[in-house]
């Protein structure tokens, strides 16, 4: 297959294009690449690299692919409320305006990288894509009311694909430190500390970033009629933790650390434990590769061997935020 990947040198699109091409597909990516030089590794490139904005695509760009992986988007929720109309007009109206373009260039099938983060502050434990949803921030709007406005345009034709996923983590060569696995271990390197924002009862559905990547592959390679223009739950039942579980994993890598609770964040209203049996009907074969504990004790071995350190993790380079807040001020001064 021909496929086009939005976010292709993203933290879970570096992996996506790696398994795209292993599997024998041929890729195209398109990248802003606003965080060029954060680069962690080297980075498997694709057939064919638009650096470009998913604003400005045009049905051009897209003909003559079979599948659209978009991932591009404001990454999440403290980046999202950095400038919410931003957040809003990437990753909801690019979304569907990529959507719009793909079906008009015959594109056959349209994967959207959504999010369990739609579930916001949980009614109940154990949510399914049939539960309410209760969005507490612009990034979560923007995934309902992208899953919302592009559903209508399914046919026979164009087949749409919501990929709700658990909250990511692990290594990638695009590393991350803001997403609270990746946090809670960068924290214990740094400081030999662990330091929990909240008072750690919040749950989380995690999932390796690329077992996020082997998802969306399942999805372009699936038949049409299994997955035609539904929103999926991504990740495993048994992977939804407490942020306090993650802690104290930590601390099983890291003996001597400390876990401290700074409370600086308050109560965290997001709290969700989700199920993915929907995801384990549809796709059977399907199976995570990561477990909590084997991505966890992956990234150590890997922020061990590449000695980072306090000034890595008190960086702007694998923290999106500050990144995207740096180039954002140098282009208005611009």
């Amino acid at each position: 297959m021909n496929l086009f990947v939005t976010g292709h040198r993203g933290y879970i699109g570096a992996h996506l294009v790696e398994l795209l091409k292993s599997a024998g597909h041929q890729v195209t990516g398109c990248d802003l690449n606003l965080f060029e030089g954060c680069e962690w590794g080297p980075i498997v490139t694709p057939d064919i690299e638009l650096t470009k904005d998913v604003r400005d695509l045009t049905e051009y760009d897209l003909e003559g692919h079979d599948a659209v992986c978009h991932l591009a988007a404001i990454s999440n929720d403290p980046m999202g409320d950095l400038d919410p109309e931003l957040t809003l007009s990437v990753n909801r109206d690019a979304s569907i305006a990529v959507a719009k373009l793909a079906k008009r260039a015959g594109v056959g099938r349209y994967l959207f990288s959504g999010s369990c983060s739609v579930y916001g502050k949980g009614e109940k434990l154990d949510l399914e894509e049939t539960d309410g949803l209760n969005p507490l921030t612009a990034y979560a709007q923007s995934k309902i009311e992208t899953e919302r406005d592009v559903s209508p345009l399914a046919d026979d034709g164009f087949s749409p694909v919501y990929l709700r996923n658990a909250t990511a983590y692990g290594h990638s060569p695009m590393l991350r430190i803001d997403l609270v696995v990746n946090n809670l271990l960068g924290s214990a390197l740094s400081y030999n500390e662990i330091r929990i924002k909240s008072d750690g009862s919040p749950w989380r559905p995690l999932i390796h970033c690329r077992d996020i990547a082997r998802a969306f592959v399942a999805m372009a390679e699936a038949p049409r009629e299994v997955v035609h223009n539904q929103a999926i739950n991504i990740g495993g039942n048994s992977e939804n933790y407490q942020v306090r579980d993650v802690g104290d994993m930590v601390q099983r890598l890291l003996p001597d650390a400390t876990v401290a609770y700074t409370g600086e964040v308050g109560e965290d209203p997001r709290n969700y434990r989700v199920k993915f049996d929907k995801l384990n009907r549809l796709l059977p074969d399907f199976q995570l590769e990561y477990n909590l504990e084997r991505g966890m004790e992956e990234l150590h071995r890997q922020m061990v061997d590449k000695g980072f350190n306090r000034a890595d993790f008190e960086g702007d380079r694998y923290v999106r935020l500050r990144t995207l807040s740096g180039r954002l001020q140098k282009l208005a001064a611009a």
